[in-house]
């Protein structure tokens, strides 16, 4: 579980850090809107994406919390690899130690917490 948590602080760390660079400018929809326009988009779509994070993550139903916390770790990845695969755009400026700490730290965890997840499920299976 501390994984799981890691790995959202990490994201959610990134995603405050994602406000200093302007990451609206490299999103599908957002990009075509004025600056004020999209980045006020931007942060407002966070608060229902951060909400049902965490309480889907909490659900008293074992498999949607779980199910929840296996999406959002396999998320961390997909990120992860979208920041690559855009390092190369002129708007990309997530260049500096801090950005990508943040940003490949949560797919560190996110892998670490699935692969944790993996280990329970054939201890289980075993058992």
């Amino acid at each position: 579980m501390a994984l799981y948590y890691l790995a959202l602080a990490c994201l959610f760390t990134h995603e405050l850090d994602a406000i200093t660079h302007s990451e609206w400018r490299l999103l599908f929809g957002l990009r075509e809107l004025p600056d004020p326009t999209a980045a006020s988009t931007f942060v407002a779509f966070h608060v229902p994406l951060f909400f049902l994070i965490l309480w889907l993550s909490h659900h008293p139903a074992q498999w949607i919390s779980s199910g929840t916390k296996l999406v959002v770790a396999l998320f961390m990845i997909v990120h992860a690899i979208l920041h690559f695969a855009l390092s190369s755009s002129p708007q990309y400026t997530f260049h500096g130690s801090l950005s990508n700490s943040l940003i490949y730290g949560a797919a560190v965890f996110g892998t670490a917490c699935l692969a944790a997840s993996w280990t329970e499920h054939r201890r289980s299976e075993a058992a």
